[in-house]
């Protein structure tokens, strides 16, 4: 995909052709945002035009907007994934390296993909550009030991080499991480863009609402979740069975509604899997967790807002009658704090918890006499 082609990140393409303008093109970005904004996505897009032979130029003189070609040599070999002098550094590629066959699927960027696939990569020069281009994906999951070994590269790098490093929680790196690398927001996606998009791939109205809402500005997330409707998973109605049971949860369901929760995660997880089946069983089985968690999430905060800001739009705005029932048993407090509990289920999914632990610890803490009220 062209530069020009990238949806709703113009501040952060600007920043970038105003760099390369100038001359001035950073030799390593960390792209920094939400998952599914565009990252990897402009990552890519500009790796091309970094590469491309021959590259187009459009606009006014003083504000010329530079792209690929999409016809060279580089650009054909890009698109065809066999680009020698481009390389996509993830977790995922643990198992093809020296020692990592039989391995486990990892939780953080290891230090031999790190090593064996950037480091000892970096010094070969360029065999079909001028340029070699690396793109890390997740970063926030690089260890401490990862990121210590990447810095020599960042502070010293062969003039040919740009490194774009992609970050969701910019909290997660080493401040001498960030120090050395231009640091490019992008921002969520707007709510009406993201309806417009899922519009297109299939979904009515409600579903497109409700997804576009429910992913908070990421895009690709959004995305994601429709092609498990268009698929036939029925995620729209079961979610609505999630905050049924939400609204109505008393202190004696939360085993078997755990159960429930799991096996609604399992579900999804099966279903990703026959979509996306480049990724991880494990990274699918905590993504689906996420979703179910993300559901229950945003239950409390429309709850807050019913208590709080009367008009303000729901993201369940199909299910107004279990949102008031479950705001009628909160206060903002309460509902703050079950927005907490849900955010630290998420971080626990991130940690590798034992689902069982993390589904019925959170449903203890939401139930009544910790959060919740009795319902009256």
């Amino acid at each position: 995909m062209p530069l020009k082609d990238i949806f709703c990140q113009d501040g952060a393409i600007e920043i970038l052709q105003r760099g390369r303008a100038a001359e001035r093109a950073a030799h390593a970005y960390i792209f920094a945002g939400l998952e599914g904004v565009g990252k990897y996505t402009t990552a890519r897009a500009w790796a091309r035009l970094l590469l491309c032979s021959s590259p187009v130029t459009s606009g006014r003189s003083d504000h010329l907007f530079a792209d690929s070609c999409g016809s060279c040599e580089s650009c054909i070999l890009f698109e065809s994934d066999a680009h020698p002098d481009y390389s996509h550094v993830y977790k995922e590629l643990l198992e093809f390296t020296r020692d990592g066959k039989g391995r486990k699927p990892p939780v953080e960027l290891p230090i031999d993909v790190v090593r064996e696939f950037l480091l000892e990569k970096v010094a070969i020069r360029p065999t079909v550009s001028g340029h070699r281009v690396f793109v890390v994906s997740e970063a926030e999951k690089l260890n401490a030991s990862s990121q210590n070994a990447l810095l020599k590269v960042l502070e010293e790098p062969p003039h040919y080499c740009t490194i774009i490093i992609l970050c969701t929680r910019l909290e997660q790196l080493l401040p001498t991480t960030k120090s050395r690398c231009q640091i490019i927001r992008f921002g969520p996606v707007a709510e009406d863009r993201i309806v417009g998009r899922l519009a297109e791939m299939g979904l009515d109205r409600s579903g497109a609402q409700f997804f576009a809402r429910l992913a908070q500005g990421s895009l690709g997330l959004a995305c994601q979740w429709a092609r498990l409707e268009s698929g036939g998973l029925a995620l729209f109605d079961a979610k609505k069975t999630i905050v049924s049971a939400v609204a109505g949860l008393q202190r004696a369901d939360v085993l078997e509604l755990a159960e429930r929760f799991i096996a609604c995660a399992k579900e999804i997880a099966a279903a990703w899997a026959d979509l996306d089946k480049a990724v991880s069983k494990s990274d699918l089985t905590r993504r689906a967790q996420k979703t179910v968690i993300q559901i229950v999430l945003s239950a409390f905060h429309d709850a807050m807002l019913v208590n709080v800001v009367p008009k303000h739009p729901l993201i369940h705005f199909d299910q107004d009658r279990e949102i008031a029932r479950l705001a009628s048993r909160l206060d903002p407090e309460r509902a703050a704090r079950g927005i907490d509990e849900g955010y630290e289920a998420l971080r626990w999914i991130d940690a590798n918890v034992n689902e069982k632990l993390i589904f019925e610890r959170l449903l203890f803490r939401l139930a009544p006499s910790a959060i919740i009220p009795p319902a009256r």
